[in-house]
């Protein structure tokens, strides 16, 4: 049995109407949050009291698109200035029950009790709507920190394949460590983004620093190079290892078409200087 307008009308005003008894209630109810509004109002510049109220009336009005949206911008914002998400689910739980003991008070003074079949009615829709923004603010929270995570670790990537311009037209690319498929991929970004960017002609690729590249790893980077003929641009390869270039020699597989390659990174600098 749906609530109907008329009601939802009635206990809308009830709860306007009693806005400040409301208020008193809900922060008699969410004890750890009330010593933080004004923190949270400063730290976020939200408002719990007035989001309480909103929340309520979306609940109450059953306006299910406005509550999924409120709860959407609401997961964001907690997300982006870090709030305690504990205090977020106390200061929602505390609003349940200020609900709910609110209609209560409703009932009582209403001149018709309300019949055991609207009250499951209203019981199903009030605490479905409650869970509907908590499930909501939470996957719009989570969602959020994993988008700043991983524009943290792309950042921390790009700045990882530093390419170094170190005359006109002529740059290098210093590869240091482990090159698993994702730093691969951001290798390849970078490189045809900065060929392009920096005008670069050469690009000397220096991989004495490298530690490790899996077979997948290596075919990729021979791709790479592809792209880098492609832009119009040389590539040359300094400090090779003993052990990847053994590794190639079983894969079949050499840089040497695609790319010059010196024995130095500090030979090639001298040549490429002296060139000058």
């Amino acid at each position: 049995m749906e609530i109907t307008q008329k009601e939802r009308d009635h206990i809308t005003e009830f709860f306007l109407q009693n806005r400040e008894k409301f208020e008193e209630k809900l922060l008699s109810e969410a004890v750890n949050v009330a010593g933080k509004i004004s923190e949270i109002l400063q730290k976020g510049n939200i408002n719990l009291l007035k989001n309480a109220e909103k929340l309520v009336l979306y609940i109450v009005e059953q306006k299910e698109a406005d509550l999924i949206s409120f709860a959407q911008q609401e997961g964001k914002a907690w997300a982006k200035n870090a709030l305690t998400l504990s205090f977020k689910l106390e200061w929602v739980q505390a609003i349940r029950r200020t609900v709910w003991h609110f209609l209560y008070q409703y009932d009582r003074l209403s001149s018709e009790a309300t019949k055991r079949e609207e009250f499951y009615a209203m019981e199903k829709k009030i605490n479905d709507s409650v869970d509907q923004f908590l499930n909501t603010f939470f996957i719009s929270y989570s969602n959020y920190k994993d988008e700043m995570l991983n524009s943290q670790r792309k950042l921390v990537e790009h700045l990882s394949v530093p390419i170094i311009p170190i005359s006109t037209g002529v740059a290098v690319l210093p590869l240091i460590g482990t090159i698993d498929p994702y730093r691969m991929q951001t290798i390849e970004e970078k490189v045809l983004s900065d060929i392009s960017s920096l005008s670069i002609q050469t690009l000397i690729m220096d991989m004495s620093g490298i530690t490790s590249m899996d077979v997948d790893v290596i075919v990729h980077f021979e791709k790479i190079l592809n792209g880098v003929s492609m832009m119009g641009c040389k590539a040359v390869i300094t400090g090779l290892r003993a052990e990847l270039v053994r590794k190639m020699i079983h894969l079949g597989v050499s840089f040497e078409k695609k790319a010059e390659t010196k024995g130095t990174l500090q030979q090639t600098l001298k040549d490429y200087i002296h060139a000058l």
